[in-house]
């Protein structure tokens, strides 16, 4: 829209006449129609959180401009990645404009960091945070349990990873599991995850739901966005916090998250983390037999040497005539302490194999135990049995029942509606498209009048036709010099020649072989010679050769008969090249 000129009077002026309203509105539907989807990267300035609304409201800025930025309540509950103050982020969403303030905003409806190093300078930055607080010190982490009754796993009960794990406890050693379900992946898996550790925690001892001795948090491996939810704040602070010894088991062995650091165990994998938590039996049983060999050797040990300390004992004793030549009352004294002496060592002998043989468990004891091991695993075997036989029926017939005929009719028909309404949408969408697209064009085609291109057309033949006629006058005015410059060569050629010496009487003498005689003693008689005039050439032939006259005098005149026999044998030819008289 054009502003009026000054000049134009009020009543003159034909252009449309707009609110302040009615111009902020048009502005926002041209910038909103103009742009649709934008992708925008840019760092977060003046976030200060969600506003009590739920809204959220920041900026995004370069080095060189800066743009308004909102979230939505329902689009910012369904952010996978919240933003912070001074992160690099890529922003996609719509360009629109607020009437209420004349300012032009982009309305994000999805975030995301601005690739790979922002998302490792947020952790590094959060790791240095955590480790200035002592949580990473070695001085916090527990020993794990030896043989722990209750194992708590933290995991999606969907994945590949808890059948790992139970795999392992079977395999390992039989013990209780319990399995709190959790996302593990995706937005509110780290809320999920803190959660479920200071519920286990919060589980009080001899409860319903048994507590555990060792937790276990546990999850597949993956990139570094699918592993953010165990960078969490919230997660570290939690496991922080635990009062039960956890092994965190996140990822591979070359993954690693902050989880990993505060942990009291790191396991490079899940199934090293099952293998971790409890002993294996096999193991066990094989220690508890060493040990059993070594009390047994240990009682045996303890058996010879009070056999030994008896055998000295009974060598000590006077021998029997001895004793018979002994007044009596020393003999009765001698009996009486010697039967003193005997009973006490006798009697420590038996306390020291009570306590020996009260630590040593006997043979029927082991036995009975494994055999009522035997019993229960039996017992719960065949209840597991049955109870897995009915839970396999319960579900066959809930799924048999949902694979009805009529259940199926109905959700093809709610297929079919709904993929009649996408149809719609779609075509009604497409609609809308072309409508904007058409008047896209049509604004761009009354733009493309043929008058400009058919001015610009003429101006460039006009220039086309000055240009011919300046290469036309260059072109002749190079011609004529070079003419100019070949006529006065020419005529210094005719000035500088041969010809016009021959042109003034003068003849050029030639021997056979075409060379100039310059001499007349240089031609013997009877040499065919060949002589130039002006206008041709004949042939002729020597008949004498030269006499000098004497004094120096001017030679003989030749014989005129000579050069008229030469005469009526010559031959005109035409001329060769150019020679010189010089």
């Amino acid at each position: 829209m054009a502003n009026p000129s000054p000049s134009a009077s009020p009543t003159g002026n034909n252009v449309a006449e707009f609110t302040v309203s009615e111009l902020s509105n048009a502005v926002k539907r041209a910038l909103e129609e103009g742009f649709g989807h934008v992708r925008l990267r840019g760092e977060v300035s003046g976030y200060r959180g969600p506003h009590a609304s739920g809204h959220c409201y920041f900026s995004l800025k370069d080095d060189k401009a800066k743009i308004d930025a909102v979230v939505w309540r329902g689009a910012w509950s369904k952010l996978r990645f919240k933003p912070e103050e001074g992160m690099e982020v890529i922003a996609t969403g719509k360009i629109s404009s607020f009437p209420g303030s004349s300012k032009y905003q982009i309305v994000i409806e999805s975030l995301e960091p601005a690739g790979l190093g922002a998302l490792m300078a947020q952790l590094e930055e959060r790791k240095r945070r955590f480790a200035a607080e002592g949580l990473f010190a070695d001085e916090r982490k527990r020993p794990l349990p030896f043989l722990p009754k209750v194992v708590g796993i933290v995991t999606s009960p969907t994945g590949a990873v808890i059948r790992d794990m139970l795999h392992g406890f079977r395999e390992r050693f039989p013990t209780r599991v319990v399995v709190w379900p959790v996302r593990v992946q995706g937005e509110g898996s780290a809320a999920e995850v803190a959660a479920a550790i200071r519920g286990f925690n919060a589980i009080a001892p001899g409860a319903a739901i048994p507590r555990p001795d060792v937790l276990i948090v546990a999850r597949g491996g993956g990139s570094l966005e699918d592993l953010w939810g165990f960078n969490d704040e919230a997660v570290v602070r939690a496991v922080a916090a635990s009062t039960i010894p956890v092994i965190s088991a996140v990822g591979h062995e070359t993954d690693w998250t902050l989880i990993d650091l505060v942990a009291d165990a790191r396991a490079p994998t899940p199934t090293k983390a099952a293998e971790w938590a409890v002993p294996k039996h096999s193991d066990l049983l094989a220690e508890t037999g060493k040990l059993t060999l070594r009390l047994q050797v240990s009682v045996r040990r303890v058996l010879e040497a009070l056999r030994r300390d008896l055998k000295s004992a009974a060598r000590g004793l006077p021998r029997a005539e001895d004793l018979a030549a002994l007044p009596r009352q020393r003999l009765d004294t001698i009996a009486h302490r010697l039967e003193g002496a005997l009973k006490a060592r006798v009697q420590r002998c038996h306390t020291r194999f009570a306590q020996v043989a009260g630590r040593l468990p006997s043979p029927r004891t082991l036995v009975t135990h494994h055999r009522q091991r035997i019993d229960a695993t039996a017992i719960r075997l065949g209840r597991a049995l049955s109870a897995n036989t009915q839970a396999h029926h319960t579900r066959h017939v809930r799924i048999a029942s949902r694979l009805a005929p009529r259940l199926l009719d109905i959700r093809l028909t709610r297929a079919s509606d709904r993929l009649e309404a996408l149809e719609r949408r779609a075509r009604d969408g497409l609609g809308r498209t072309a409508a904007v697209r058409r008047a896209r064009l049509e604004r761009a085609s009354g733009r493309l009048q043929p008058a400009p291109i058919r001015h610009r057309v003429e101006r460039c033949a006009e220039r086309l036709d000055t240009l011919t006629r300046r290469i036309e006058r260059a072109l002749a005015g190079s011609l004529g010099q070079h003419r100019r410059a070949l006529d006065g060569q020419a005529k210094l050629l005719a000035s500088l020649g041969y010809h016009s010496v021959l042109a003034r009487g003068f003849a050029l003498v030639r021997d056979a072989d075409g060379a100039m005689v310059r001499s007349a003693h240089a031609v013997a008689a009877g040499q065919n010679l060949e002589i130039e005039f002006a206008d041709g050439r004949v042939s002729a032939e020597a008949v004498n050769s030269p006499v000098s006259p004497p004094g120096g005098s001017a030679p003989r005149s030749e014989p005129r008969k000579a050069p008229e026999k030469a005469a009526s044998s010559a031959s005109k030819r035409p001329a060769k090249d150019q020679g010189t008289l010089f």
